[in-house]
């Protein structure tokens, strides 16, 4: 299963619980991946910044492993806040520095496995 949006959590509101204990309780059933999506949406939407999608981001790494994340656009509905640019240098940019085998999985390698695509 793919956790969608990260769950959607109230990133405008600042609110962590009870979406971070629900997402360690989610990231302990092994075959369950987290799409980090949807980010810039659930924020303030007029005045976002990275730094308030780090916390989210960084907990959903730190929760399910750089290795069952990946990253979704949340196309064409970012657009009512951001570019597909502007959300993919915010999930990249919330969550955190990453080695080239990290970053290769987060943008492709992960989903491809998930979803049982050749190359």
């Amino acid at each position: 299963m793919v956790l969608d949006h990260i769950a959607k959590p109230l990133i405008g509101d600042g609110v962590l619980e009870p979406w971070a204990s629900d997402q360690v309780r989610v990231a302990d059933i092994p075959n369950v991946y987290c799409k980090i999506s949807g980010m810039v949406i659930e924020a303030d939407q007029a005045d976002w910044t990275v730094d308030d999608l780090k916390p989210y981001a960084t907990h959903v790494v730190e929760s399910f492993g750089f290795d069952r994340v990946m990253f979704g656009s949340d196309w064409p509905v970012c657009h009512f806040v951001a570019s597909y640019q502007q959300a993919l240098d915010a999930a990249l940019e919330s969550v955190g520095p990453m080695s080239d085998t990290e970053r290769a999985g987060f943008l492709a390698r992960n989903a491809s496995r998930f979803y049982n695509l050749q190359d």
